[in-house]
């Protein structure tokens, strides 16, 4: 999955998706003007159907300090605010207001909610984007986000596994490191997942951390132990796993981004996010891959359980809704986003702030 820069979707998004094919399209706040733009740059997305896929249309909108979408969308609090409040019903609410207004601009996936428990106030980058401090909560409050986004007809994705929520290092900047033994990440980290995984989430995002009680030398998007070991079997979950983004310094600081690519594919990954836009990086990681299939570096075998996990996730979400979407008038996302119903929620989320 590909970023990219500026307002509308650049002629490298093209030819990436007509030689090699595209997973899917990620918007940073770099790319939105307002809901109209949103909704057309997603439009043009939709029509770079290749192989018979059509790509993902993704975004990192949790609410908060972390949502790509501000001028014209609803301003969501931290999603801290639902923990705090206790009310699985608001928690439903504000996945189906968010839902309605990703669905109305053409998102199809939202890397949200955060699935990490919040059990270090020196964790900065996770901090108030944790939806609470105990696994039980966010267990529930995620579910309740993970079931509305479902009933809207956009993917979820949970993150960041094997959890994020005692760390100190920021993997945008290096590479953080989780002491704890396994047996405490199964009571604790990995509780909030399993109840996603039993809620039937689509997708779950690897986190760039090292846990060296399950993988000395990997961090987790690297680790088959951690992918395929902890992740498909032992807590059973056989949907999509998206890497973070491969250019944030905890990957690209320790060896070039389509090396990582190919490891994370062999590791059990199934799509992989390249964010920045710098498009010469995107084609050099797609040739990565095509080379190691062709010098059996990475099993084909490999590649098919993932395009087979991809096809069943966008017939899920996107291939059961027919042509793309056709232009939205200015009216008729009004009625939508920022709508005053979805404001109402956002304000009594903020009473727990």
């Amino acid at each position: 999955m590909a970023g990219f820069n500026g307002p509308s979707l650049p002629a490298e998004i093209d030819a990436i998706a007509r030689e090699f094919s595209l997973g899917g399209i990620v918007f940073f706040g770099r790319n939105v003007e307002e809901p109209a733009q949103v909704a057309e740059v997603s439009r043009r997305a939709s029509e770079l159907v290749a192989g018979g896929l059509p790509p993902w249309i993704g975004v990192d909108q949790e609410g908060g300090r972390v949502a790509r979408f501000k001028k014209g969308f609803t301003l969501w609090p931290p999603m801290a605010t639902l923990g705090r409040s206790g009310d699985v019903t608001l928690a439903k609410r504000f996945g189906a207001a968010l839902a309605a207004e990703l669905r109305a601009v053409g998102i199809t996936l939202d890397f949200a909610p955060v699935l990490d428990v919040f059990t270090n106030p020196k964790n900065t980058v996770i901090g108030d984007r944790a939806l609470a401090v105990d696994a039980d909560t966010v267990g529930t409050m995620g579910v309740a986000i993970i079931e509305a986004f479902d009933a809207a007809g956009v993917a979820s994705c949970g993150k960041h596994f094997p959890g994020h929520g005692d760390t100190l290092a920021d993997s945008h900047h290096d590479l953080p490191v989780v002491e704890h033994e396994l047996a405490r990440l199964r009571a604790v980290e990995f509780e909030p997942f399993r109840a996603a995984i039993r809620a039937n989430v689509p997708a779950i995002m690897t986190a760039h951390v090292l846990v060296p009680a399950v993988d000395e030398t990997e961090p987790g998007t690297l680790s088959k132990a951690v992918v395929q070991g902890l992740l498909r079997d032992e807590l059973g979950f056989d949907g999509l796993v998206f890497t973070d983004d491969m250019e944030m310094k905890a990957i690209a600081a320790r060896m070039p981004v389509p090396d990582a690519a190919v490891k994370a594919l062999a590791a059990g990954c199934d799509a992989v996010l390249v964010c920045s836009g710098n498009h010469d990086l995107q084609f050099a990681t797609l040739e990565a891959i095509v080379r190691a299939v062709e010098q059996e570096e990475l099993p084909y075998s490999r590649i098919e359980q993932a395009l087979g996990r991809q096809r069943r996730a966008k017939e899920r979400y996107l291939m059961s809704h027919g042509a793309p979407q056709p232009r939205r008038t200015d009216k008729a996302l009004a009625q939508v986003v920022n709508a005053e119903e979805h404001q109402a929620v956002a304000a009594e989320m903020a009473r727990f702030a």
